[in-house]
Parts: C-alpha cells; structure tokens; sequence
C-alpha cells in the first residue's frame, strides 16, 4: 500500500473549524496522543466504529484527543450536525473541500491516523480488521495502537488497509 505520510514522520500540521466554528490544530494538541478518524454521517462502518469507539473515549480520558473529521463532499452540514448529536460525537471537524483528507490520503471512512504525543504519525488505516467477507474481528488495531503509546511502547502494527465506504470527493474541474 503506497501512502502520503509514512509511519513515524511528522504528521502534516492542518487547522479546521468544528460545527461551532471553533478552530482545532494538530499543534494545538501537542502532548496528547490525536486518533484523526475520517467519518461520514451516512456510512454503516462509520457508525458502527462510532459506537465502539465511544466506550474507550472514558478510559483514555484527557491523554487522548479524538478528532471525527468530515470530508465527504456529498454530506451537507445539517445532516453532520444532527448525526453527531445522535451518537454523542464531542468533536466534529468540517473538511468539506477535502483538504486534510487529500492531505493525509484519507481513502475511506472510517479511516483512522493516530499521532503520537510527538507529533508522529504511529497507525494508519483501518478500525480493525472486519471487511465484508470477515465480520468478526480478530484485531482491533486502533485501540491497541493508543494503549501501546499511553504505555510508553512502539505499536505492534503501523498500517493496515484502510476499510469502510469511499470517500466522496468533489468533482475535477
């Protein structure tokens, strides 16, 4: 799998707004280890990681910032909105030109990159390791990557491919 950013370079600095028109930087964060999950609001993988996601959000308290980032072009604001407020999503980035998806190479969503405390980039790619033919898991990547940095350790595992629903992206002009 042929990538932008590779494992342990820097991660590419960006600043987006949230729903609220706060503004959110990579840098902004620094110290803290950033799980960047490129979510659609109509994606069934999107929602179906949302809902596991949301159960470590409590253990990982404050050393980890999760950052619901949404690039699809075809998803209008409102309906962003309104699904965030369904699953309790606390932070949704608008990416709606695709900046920091074509930034970051976000083929699909879900798709998860996960910065180190550093600034590095430590996993790429998918939840876990579901894909339509298997529907049961037998890694769970994303979790396992965060508990191996809050405990000070390298990830047993820096990429996988990224799986789950196209990312739409705006016409070519």
């Amino acid at each position: 799998m042929d990538t932008l950013i590779k494992s342990e370079e820097m991660a590419p600095e960006f600043e987006l707004a949230d729903l609220e028109g706060n503004l959110y930087s990579l840098s902004g964060s620094h110290g803290r280890i950033r799980v960047l999950n490129f979510w659609s609001a109509e994606c069934t993988w999107s929602e179906r990681v949302d809902h596991e996601l949301m159960a470590y959000l409590k253990a990982w308290k404050d050393r980890v910032k999760v950052w619901w980032i949404a690039s699809n072009a075809n998803e209008a604001r409102e309906l962003i909105a309104r699904v965030a407020e369904e699953r309790k999503i606390p932070v949704v980035l608008l990416d709606g030109e695709q900046s920091v998806a074509n930034l970051y190479g976000a083929q699909t969503t879900p798709h998860f990159f996960i910065v180190d405390a550093n600034g590095r980039l430590a996993y790429q790619g998918a939840w876990d390791d579901i894909t339509f033919r298997k529907r049961m898991p037998t890694q769970v990547y994303v979790p396992q990557v965060v508990e191996a940095l809050l405990q000070g350790h390298s990830p047993e595992i820096s990429q996988s491919p990224p799986y789950g629903c196209a990312l739409v992206r705006m016409p070519l002009e």
